[in-house]
């Protein structure tokens, strides 16, 4: 998946990047969330090791072409989040994923642990990881963008919503 403007024709402002593209069910998550915003994103496949050049490269561009977030996915070693951090000044949240005998503890672990200066906004593993990485993605664009923070305070209210409805039903199924 390419850059492809946004609505109105805008760039993304969101890049996703993995660092293979057995990556991409999972990282597909954070595109669809963006999505249901209104967010379209540049994805690309990256790899820290295998095409360090290349991650250097994006990771030195993606502001100058309005970039303003980039949500980095990998496993194992997982030092593609880390890689982009040290090459850019946007911000970074990283998606550990799970892969080998480990369940994602070693790229939880590669991803959260950045030395001072180089921060990664680390998120949960996999799925939700994934999930959450688009949601911080848009709360940090939000605090510029009046239209996002509308459609992030809506998104809010109907969660708080669907909680409130569940506590309903169970409450009213438990009375006797």
């Amino acid at each position: 998946m390419a850059a492809r403007p946004a609505a109105g024709g805008a760039a993304p402002k969101v890049a996703v990047l993995m660092g293979s593209d057995s990556d991409l069910p999972v990282m597909k998550l954070a595109v669809e969330g963006l999505k249901a915003f209104g967010l379209e994103s540049e994805v690309r496949v990256l790899s820290a090791h295998r095409s360090p050049e290349a991650t250097a490269e994006f990771s030195r561009e993606a502001a100058g072409r309005g970039i303003g977030v980039i949500i980095c996915g990998a496993g194992a070693a997982a030092h593609l989040a880390g890689a982009v951090a040290a090459q850019t000044t946007l911000p970074v949240i990283g998606v550990p994923l799970v892969s080998g005998s480990l369940g994602g503890l070693d790229a939880l672990l590669a991803t959260v642990q950045m030395p001072p200066g180089v921060p990664v906004a680390t998120v949960a593993v996999g799925e939700l990881g994934a999930r959450n990485a688009a949601v911080l993605a848009v709360q940090i664009l939000a605090g510029a963008d009046p239209e996002l923070a509308g459609k992030l305070r809506k998104h809010k209210a109907e969660m708080a919503a669907g909680v409130a409805a569940k506590d309903r039903k169970v409450r009213e199924g438990l009375s006797v």
